[in-house]
Order: C-alpha cells, then sequence, then structure tokens
C-alpha cells in the first residue's frame, strides 16, 4: 500500500487553539490518517501520512479554514504509514524558543530568499551563514563556510545570538534548517 506523507506548518495567530486541535483530530481520524500536529497560539506544525485520496480530502479541509488557504505542504510517497498512531498535541510554542518577543508572524520575520539566489547571498563577504540544523543533519553535510552554533535544542538558540552576534559586525545574516520552521 502506498501512503502520501506531508509536512507542513504555518504560523498564524490560533485564538482557541483547544477547538483547533479538535477540529483537526477529527479531520485526520475520519480518513484514517496517522502522524503528529503540533498546534500552539502561534501557528500549527505537522507531519501526517494517509492514503492519497485521503491526504487530498484532508488538504482541502486544512484549506477551508482561510487561516490555512494557503498553506504549503511538502508530500512524498512511502509504502507504509511511517507512524504508528495519531497524535494532535496542544503546545506552547510550535519551535520552543522560550524567547517571549519572539513573533514568527508573516511580515515581522525577516527577509526570505528565492532559492535561485541563495547562492550569490552566501558567497557574499559580509554574509554570516548559519546552519541551524540538529547535529546530525550538519554532520551529513552544510554550505561551505556555515557556522554551525552547536546547539542541543532551539531553545539555546537566542543565548547563542546575545553571546556570538554582534549586530554591528554582523550586519547580514544568512539562516537555513530543515523545512524552513526553525528559519522563520
Amino acid at each position: 500500500m502506498t501512503v502520501i506523507v506531508s509536512a507542513f506548518y504555518k504560523f498564524v495567530p490560533i485564538d482557541d487553539p483547544a477547538a483547533l486541535r479538535a477540529h483537526l483530530r477529527a479531520g485526520l481520524a475520519e480518513r484514517a490518517m496517522k502522524g503528529t500536529i503540533l498546534v500552539a497560539p502561534e501557528g500549527v506544525n505537522g507531519t501526517v501520512s494517509g492514503a492519497a485520496d485521503a491526504m487530498a480530502s484532508f488538504h482541502a479541509f486544512l484549506r477551508v479554514d482561510p487561516r490555512f488557504a494557503d498553506i504549503v505542504t511538502k508530500d512524498a510517497e512511502a509504502g507504509a504509514h511511517p507512524f504508528q498512531r495519531l497524535k494532535v498535541k496542544l503546545k506552547r510554542e510550535i519551535i520552543s524558543i522560550r524567547t517571549a518577543d519572539a513573533d514568527p508572524t508573516p511580515g515581522v520575520v525577516g527577509t526570505y530568499v528565492a532559492p535561485q539566489d541563495w547562492n550569490a547571498l552566501i558567497t557574499a563577504p559580509d554574509v554570516l551563514v548559519l546552519d541551524t540544523r540538529n547535529t546530525y543533519e550538519v554532520q551529513a553535510g552544510t554550505f561551505r563556510g556555515a557556522v554551525d552554533p552547536r546547539i542541543s535544542n532551539f531553545g539555546a538558540f537566542p543565548r547563542y545570538v546575545e553571546e556570538n552576534l554582534d549586530p554591528a559586525r554582523h550586519r547580514r545574516v544568512a539562516m537555513f534548517c530543515t523545512g524552513g520552521i526553525r528559519c522563520e
């Protein structure tokens, strides 16, 4: 049996995370899907799997909500469900950064760089390139000259920035991560 695995996230204000959790859980269960979605006041982050028709139906179900009408999903095929069960969890934050003033809301975050412009950016002499991925991913390979903050979890990133980056010296910083969510 081939299933579709779909990864997605969206930073958007969620006034009632518990209600959204119940709504998403019901929509996924009704489609016999498995995986995990995190729901927080700042948005959603999930990876779920299901039959192709179920996944198409779930994507449509999700996009009916105006907050998620433009959500981007990254889909792949698998030979079986990679997940054992369905979990939809309430969290305080999608990515634990533990900083009250962190705001991933669109329009507040940094400048997005188009893929075709990335190499020119990271080779500019005045750009510091930060690899915010986990240790395993960094060891698999990174961009030449990229700095690995060597943090055990992303909650340690604000401290790394405070202790190692100087706004007067590091005026241009390019960050990258897997899937894009940490870079928001």
